[in-house]
Order: structure tokens, then sequence, then C-alpha cells
């Protein structure tokens, strides 16, 4: 009986290994691959640079760590007359002809060769949650030239990498166009010292609004908006009213979503705070997102060539010095998560298990080298744990549906995820249960909604993209609803005199108790709980 024991243990330690993740990309190691590191600080011209080898080459792949990057480099290469193509996790646009991609990195596929690639945010190879498709598309895409841009945080690891799978690396560094200068006094914590060209950087929605208001009563500034929960096509119409000197829109206000992904004509960086709840409590920022965020003060053939970035508080002004003087801590790991494929060996072992359980057996009994770990799959548990609840998906069902870009926290969401699963597994169609908004929003909770509905939305379509698109039947409806909602928020957000209120209010459940069953009222009144001790959700498929 030992010995059965200690056999089981060792197969599964067996199927779980993921020791020398480069051997399972046996196309890629039959290349002779060169990557060139581009690295440097943000407004510095190393993305402008890959890019112009991207669009040179006779095909190519842009690998964008937000939809929103996929979609500027996928319209500014079609401006230059270079046909290329988008795949995100939402949406594909094939233009004809075109050998050019430009694509979410987690829709990147290690199938096809290419003669170059592009892949953005390089030092997101150590992320958390995330880290795993860096790490993937380093490892295994096809490509006989790969431009990395990044900062220096993970050049060492990329040096070690390179060394274990035979490839060349060329280093190129580049500095700011403009040095980054920090103004010597803050704004004294008066809304009248906000002046065009500022960003009022928050690091909660719940200020957003507040702040916006109070700048417009102090000053004769009118103020655009950027935070997380916004469509990329909402965030893109409120930079180009600001970047636009004759909108009349003069101030952004903007989460750390600011920080990558639009190309925008900021004079000044303005902290409002540098304190962010990460779940459980208020944390400062990390220095090198600090840096991230000011460096976008400055651009180059803008109004403004010269960033400046100060606070708005004077307490805050030594710890914004701090951030940009300190160096760039290294990076000694890349993420990495099991394919499909791995985790039906692993569950091959353990027949009796939930997929929940699975996970946690899975992370307990893997292996990885010295310079790799297993990113973290709490986020991934949580809908597992809704999905159990379903009979009848297959593991790679599962898989798919606990990827999906699902608000966690938000019950409405995860109704409509159990839903979604619910009708897939007794191979019913999938219908979207909405209607379509005809209003904009003339207060906060109205605004809340209309951000549901489109995550509602856009969740529907990555299902759609994820499996058999006949099983969702509504995809054309839920694509004109997302633009119905992009175009009301937009709507919404120039709009002037809108209230809004500071605080943070419930969204309407359209999936009332009537939708769920019983089983899931217990599921989400369970998460509902663990949603106000855990981390901020992340997925692996970018949002």
């Amino acid at each position: 009986q030992f010995q059965d024991k200690t056999a089981k243990y060792e197969s599964l330690i067996q199927t779980a290994d993921l020791t020398k993740p480069h051997t399972w990309f046996p196309f890629a190691r039959g290349i002779k691959r060169k990557f060139i590191y581009h690295c440097g600080p943000t407004n510095s011209g190393k993305t402008y640079n890959a890019l112009k080898e991207f669009m040179e080459a006779s095909s190519g792949v842009y690998c964008a760590p937000l939809r929103l990057l996929a979609m500027e480099v996928f319209d500014k290469v079609n401006a230059e007359g270079v046909k290329c193509s988008l795949q995100t996790g939402q949406e594909k646009k094939d233009v004809p002809f075109a050998n050019h991609l430009a694509c979410t990195i987690e829709m990147v596929t290690t199938q096809q060769r290419w003669e170059v690639a592009v892949i953005d945010e390089i030092q997101l190879l150590n992320e958390e949650y995330r880290g795993w498709a860096w790490t993937r598309a380093v490892l295994g895409l096809q490509a006989d030239i790969i431009h990395l841009c990044g900062d220096p945080s993970v050049l060492d690891l990329m040096r070690r990498i390179c060394s274990t799978t035979g490839d060349q690396l060329e280093e190129n560094f580049y500095k700011r166009f403009k040095p980054l200068s920090v103004e010597t006094q803050s704004l004294e914590g008066n809304f009248c010292n906000v002046q065009p060209g500022d960003c009022i950087v928050v690091f909660s929605r719940r200020d957003i609004f507040g702040i916006k208001k109070a700048i417009e009563r102090a000053t004769p500034n009118r103020c655009c908006v950027v935070y997380g929960a916004l469509p990329p096509e909402t965030k893109r119409q409120q930079a180009k009213l600001f970047n636009d000197p004759a909108s009349g829109y003069d101030v952004l206000i903007a989460t750390d979503a600011v920080g990558m992904g639009l190309n925008l004509n900021i004079r000044r960086v303005v902290f409002y705070t540098f304190d962010k709840f990460n779940g459980s409590e208020l944390k400062p920022v990390h220095s090198s997102q600090v840096k991230q965020i000011a460096g976008r003060a400055g651009r180059r053939g803008s109004l403004f060539p010269e960033g400046k970035t100060t606070t708005f508080y004077l307490h805050d002004l030594p710890y914004l010095v701090k951030s940009l003087e300190e160096p760039f801590s290294t990076a000694c790991t890349a993420g990495l998560f099991p394919t499909s494929q791995q985790m039906e060996l692993f569950a091959g072992q353990l027949p009796e298990v939930t997929f929940t359980q699975l996970l946690d057996w899975f992370a307990e009994s893997c292996r990885v080298d010295g310079f790799y770990f297993l990113c973290r799959h709490d986020n991934i548990k949580k809908v597992a744990y809704i999905i159990d609840q379903v009979e009848g998906l297959s593991l790679e069902d599962r898989l798919n549906f606990c990827f999906s870009p699902v608000n966690i926290r938000d019950l409405e969401s995860t109704a409509a995820l159990f839903n979604y699963a619910q009708a897939y597994s007794q191979k019913l169609p999938v219908r979207l249960l909405m209607g379509a908004p005809t209003e904009s929003a003339e207060n906060d909770i109205q605004l809340l909604n209309l951000e549901t509905k489109h995550q509602l939305v856009s969740l529907y379509l990555w299902l759609s993209q994820h499996f058999a698109e006949e099983c969702f039947p509504d995809k054309k409806q839920a694509e004109q609803i997302a633009a119905d909602v992009t175009f009301l928020l937009g709507e919404t957000l120039v709009r002037s005199g809108v209230q809004m209120d500071t605080e943070y209010a419930p969204t309407k459940h359209v999936y009332g108790q009537s939708h769920a069953s019983g089983m899931l009222s217990s599921v989400l009144e369970v998460l509902r709980g663990a949603a106000d001790e855990s981390a901020p959700q992340k997925f692996p498929y970018s949002i």
C-alpha cells in the first residue's frame, strides 16, 4: 500500500513537471532567433524603433499587454499603408492580404512563422498573474527577429533565458528625449493650481468624479477622465479630446490605467495620492509604477516636449522624488502556467477531485526551474468554485471559463458567467439575455450600470471567441450593444453638468435570484464575503 502511494505521488510529480519549458516549443528551437532588447524609460523612442522594424518586415506580429495598445498599433500600422489584422480576446478583424497582426499577448499563436515579432512591456515577464503569457511568447514565438520593449528589470533574466535557448541577444539602451523634471512645489492641496495640460493621477475610481467636479468649479478648465472600467474605445475618445487643443478639454484625470496604452500630450503629471487599495489595505504604489506613470509627461512632437511631475499635497513630494531616484529592481524569475494538455494529464491522476482542488494539487506538486515561477492562480480558483457547480463540462471547457474576463467582485457578472456555463454544458444556445441601453448616465449609479453592461457584453464576446461560435448565437447583437454602450459612456463623460457621486454605488442586478439556482446563490454569497478580503482580481487573459 505504501509503495502504491509512493508510485502515485511520483506520477503526480512527473505530470506536474514544468521544468525546461523551452523544450515545449521544438519549432522555435529549430530557428536561429535573434532578440533585440530595447531598454529604456517612457518617451525614449524604444517602441517607435521596434514598430518601424515591424512595419518594414515582410511579415510580423505585435504582442500587446492591453487591448488598447493592440488597437492603437492596428490603427497606426494600417494608416501607414501596411495591411495589419487585429486579434484580441473579444474581437477579430481580418484585413485581406495582411501579413501583419496586432494582438494581445495571450492571443498570439506559437504555430505560425513570422519574420519579425514585437513583445511590448517585456518587464511583465515577471508579473505574478500574467507573466506566463510573456514567457510563452519569448520561448515559443517562431520569428527570426524578436524585439523586446521595456525597462531594464528583466534584462539579466533575458540573458539567462537566451543562454538556455541558444538565441542571440542584442541590447539597445535609450534615454528620454527630454529629461523629466520634478517641480519643487506641490499644488498645495488647492485645485485652483491645476493648469491646462495637467494629468491628475488617482488610484481609485471613487475619487475621479469628485476631483473632476472640484477642478471644474475652481478653474475654467474642463476635464477628461480615463480609468480601467472604461472600454478601450471610450478611453481613446477621452485621450483624443484631451490631446486636441481646440476641444475645450484641458485637464485629464486618470487612474493608473494611464500608465500604458495611450498617446497623451501631458504637460505635467500630478499625483493626487500614492495610496492604492490592494484588496485588504491601502499601500503606496511601487516605485516602478510611479516611474511609468510620471514618465507619461512630455511627448516628443507635442505641445509639451518637456515633462514635469509633482504631487497634489506637499507631504507626498518626498515619496515621488525617492521613487524616481530609485533604480529599477532586478527580476530573477519568469512566470509559467500549465497548458490545458498538461492539466489534462494531471487530472487523469486525480479523477475524483473538483477542478478547484485540482488547481491546488497542481500548485503543490509542480516543479519549476530556478529562474521560473508558477503564476498565482487564486483569481482562477474563485471562478473555478462557481464553474465546479456546473456539470457536464470538460476540463478544457472549465479552463476556458475560468480564464474569461469576468469581474468576480460583481455578483451580476458572476451570475451571468454561471448562466452561460450552465447553458453551454446542457448544449443549449448561450443567449445574451440583455437589452441594449438607450440613455446616457445622469448619475454615478447609472454610469456604473453602463460599465457593468459593457463588462457583461465583453464577457459574452470573449466566450464566443474561445468556444464554438455557433454556441453563442447573439454575437452580432453583443457587438452592437458593446458599440451602443461605448457611445453612451462617451456621451456621458463629455456632457457638462452630469451629477456624479463620489461614493461607490453597487450595480443594479439584472440577473436576479430568479436567474440563478439556489446553489449559485450560496456560491455568490461566499464570493461576496471573500471579495472584501482578497486582492484586486487580475486575469491571465487581458481585458
